[in-house]
């Protein structure tokens, strides 16, 4: 029933639709709903959604539980800031911001939401400040080496915790990391590096980790590129928690903005193959990109569903 929720709640059914559908889950799980049920709101992604919502290349989530109003990332800019307040979303109510890693596109936002909130814990990982740079090739338009890290006046704010590793924020939310991964990284990751006093080097992608939401018996993993690749993620949350999560929410990070070569469209489906055998509902967004998206789909079906901007997941 919480598939067909998500279809109905953000596919412009009549508000009819809406009402009946939500009276019906209502009438079987006794009215629990709204109080017992995790809600996750993209606040903004590349692609439109909700009407009035803009999109941009970066990634926002809303996340609201029996205890926390928190966020993962906050976007390219200040949109996913204008987004929740046509989302109806209070933002002054969040105590917990996760950034997923230090990329720009997914801590945008952040300054202009410490202008509004300066009470939120804001956790990161101690090398999401690195200098981290994107290799736009030798046609690049400008520098051939772009800055894609995060804006490093974020590391000043008070309200920002610099952790190492895996961390308990407390027994609904927890970040993990990867240790060492498992399968290879995506081919997109190629171009990411990590600018030293030597030159460039391979992004070894130690700034992400992965966040961990668990309310009323229900886990939901959270990634916001998977850089480390998906696979290695899952490998990596089985190891520590022996078990799996009813549902992931996360980028693949498998976007290019040319067609795929036969080798690129193989390694999606591989991945897609792997996915189709977990007892795991998938949600994904921003840097799987919709080409990859659609190929996936036709591996795992209802298993895999996109998340537009504005669009809301109850768990």
């Amino acid at each position: 029933m919480n598939g067909l929720l998500f279809e109905c709640l953000n596919r412009n059914f009549c508000e009819e639709c809406k009402d009946f559908l939500i009276e019906e889950y209502n009438e079987e799980y006794e009215g629990q709903l709204w109080e017992e049920s995790m809600r996750i709101i993209n606040l903004i992604e590349n692609t439109e959604g909700i009407s009035g919502c803009v999109n941009e290349h970066g990634l926002s989530f809303f996340i609201e539980t029996e205890k926390h109003k928190a966020l993962l990332d906050l976007g390219q800019t200040n949109n996913s800031i204008k987004n929740a307040e046509i989302l109806g979303v209070d933002l002054k109510a969040v105590d917990t911001v996760v950034l997923s890693h230090g990329h720009y596109d997914h801590s945008g936002g952040i300054m202009t939401f410490a202008g509004i909130n300066d009470q939120a814990i804001i956790y990161m990982q101690r090398s999401a400040g690195g200098e981290y740079y994107a290799d736009d090739g030798k046609l690049a338009v400008g520098d051939r080496y772009r800055y894609i890290g995060i804006d490093k006046e974020i590391l000043k704010l008070p309200q920002v915790r610099l952790i190492q590793g895996d961390h308990v924020i407390d027994d609904e939310l927890e970040v993990f990391t990867i240790s060492k991964r498992t399968h290879m990284l995506p081919f997109t990751n190629k171009r990411l590096l990590i600018k030293t006093e030597d030159g460039f080097i391979p992004d070894d992608f130690t700034h992400e980790h992965f966040l961990v939401v668990k309310n009323n018996g229900r886990t939901v993993l959270m990634s916001g590129c998977a850089h480390n690749g998906i696979l290695s993620i899952l490998d990596a949350y089985k190891e520590k928690y022996r078990g799996l999560p009813d549902v992931v929410i996360s980028g693949f990070h498998l976007m290019i903005k040319r067609e795929y070569r036969e080798n690129e469209l193989q390694e999606v489906r591989g991945i897609a193959e792997e996915l189709s055998k977990y007892p795991t509902k998938f949600y994904t967004c921003h840097c799987t990109g919709v080409p990859a998206f659609e190929e996936m789909k036709k591996i795992m079906g209802d298993q895999l569903e996109y998340v537009h901007s504005g669009e809301e997941i109850i768990i």
